[in-house]
């Protein structure tokens, strides 16, 4: 065959495989902008029941990231009005702090965390851990409130026993129970709730699993059971023993309260774990969640991309976490922690409520059960750290624990 045509062969061939590889690509390339037209288009109705049921037409993507998938579990909440707020004369009205969410006050984002007690080994009912959670973007910091389980708080609940953990499903029966308790955290505390979170221990322990477990320096053994057991020094608490940690409170010397400071320990590690955790890791993380099922909040997946980001460019010295201040006290057979009014309200003051005025006593709803003049105690009047401190086992942020637990441990141990 002469070489002149074998060539021509050669370059005919190589001419169709290029001129077939430029269709494909422009194919793809084709269907590439079709889907993103057709994903941006405006052609998805879509409701917002944050704005009195408004319909309008969104594109596909835009309704990925703005929709609310765990929201139908516990429904809307009702903010506090503009005329509530009592805003400070030098805050600017027209002040935006470009983080692009729902806020009730520019400059700060509070979110209501609620934990449920396990179906397993309760009632299931009843939030036994409660959080006040504050972004604050003017000082690039995180404030976290802890309120006490057994926090009286008679006028929101009809259960007898008055505690703050009953509201959710015992509070006023017009109302979702959600809303029962924003209600009691805003009119006794003053700060407009923005969003919120719940969900139960044995979801806890799901979530714990899903981001790979939380390296902690366990400062003392945990003995949940004869057969769950923590031991102390640095390791990675899986689901299952970060819920017994979460959930251990009979070796301290007073109870739930050594609980809510152990908390603190476990939060500062999971803090830590989360900035830790680049973009994809979160986002794949939080996906899981919502497939599952394992929260139920108003917040949008959009919504928590932010917030992570946000708690991401916070340095953990830059995390204050507070104990609502009281004391323990038997209101007739039942054990309540009775809050101090004026020390809660200079926390608030201070922590909380940074561009409102100052709350004074008769404009808040708190009930003290024990009165000032009849303080017993003011040891945790003013019991706060930052995350860094904790994370460093800084005395004064570890629970006391029981005498007679300590020396069962230490006795188990040594044999």
């Amino acid at each position: 065959m002469p070489r002149n045509r074998k060539n021509n062969k050669e370059n005919l061939r190589n001419e169709f495989a290029l001129n077939l590889c430029i269709k494909l690509i422009a194919v793809a390339v084709t269907l590439v902008l079709m889907a993103v037209m057709i994903l941006n288009a405006p052609i998805v109705s879509y409701t917002d029941t944050d704005n009195f049921n408004q319909i309008s037409q969104i594109s596909i993507t835009k309704y990925l990231k703005t929709r609310k998938p765990m929201q139908y579990i516990e429904g809307n909440i009702t903010r506090l009005k503009t005329k509530d707020l009592n805003m400070r004369e030098d805050v600017a009205e027209d002040f935006n702090d470009g983080l692009d969410l729902k806020q009730t006050i520019e400059g700060q984002f509070t979110i209501l965390f609620l934990g449920f007690d396990s179906e397993d080994n309760g009632s299931g009912s009843l939030h036994d851990v409660n959080y006040l959670i504050q972004f604050n973007l003017l000082t690039a910091s995180m404030n976290i409130l802890q309120i006490p389980r057994d926090t009286y708080m008679p006028n929101y609940t009809n259960s007898p026993t008055g505690k703050f953990n009953s509201i959710y499903t015992h509070g006023n029966k017009e109302k979702s129970n959600i809303q029962r308790v924003v209600d009691c955290v805003q009119e006794n505390f003053g700060v407009p709730v923005d969003a919120y979170i719940t969900t139960t221990c044995d979801n806890v322990a799901e979530i714990v699993d899903i981001v790979g477990g939380v390296p902690i320096n366990m400062p003392y053994p945990v003995v949940f059971e004869a057969d769950k057991v923590i031991p102390d020094g640095e390791q990675v608490l899986n689901g299952e023993e970060s819920e017994w940690f979460l959930r251990f409170r009979y070796g301290y010397q007073n109870g739930d309260i050594g609980r809510v400071q152990a908390q603190r320990i476990f939060m500062a590690a999971a803090m830590k774990k989360a900035i830790s955790m680049n973009t994809v890791q979160i986002f794949s993380a939080v996906n899981k969640v919502y497939k599952q099922e394992l929260i139920a909040t108003d917040l949008s997946m959009e919504d928590i991309s932010r917030i992570a980001d946000l708690a991401g460019t916070i340095d953990m010295q830059n995390v204050n976490i507070f104990m609502l201040p009281g004391e323990s006290a038997m209101a007739g057979d039942q054990s309540i922690w009775s809050v101090h009014k004026s020390a809660t309200l200079e926390v608030l003051n201070e922590h909380f409520r940074t561009q409102q005025i100052k709350l004074i006593s008769k404009k808040s709803a708190i009930v003290e059960y024990v009165t000032e003049e009849n303080y017993k105690s003011t040891d945790y009047d003013n019991v706060s750290a930052n995350f860094q401190e904790i994370d460093n086992r800084e005395d004064g942020n570890n629970p006391q624990l029981n005498y007679n637990y300590k020396n069962k441990y230490d006795a188990d141990y040594d044999n």
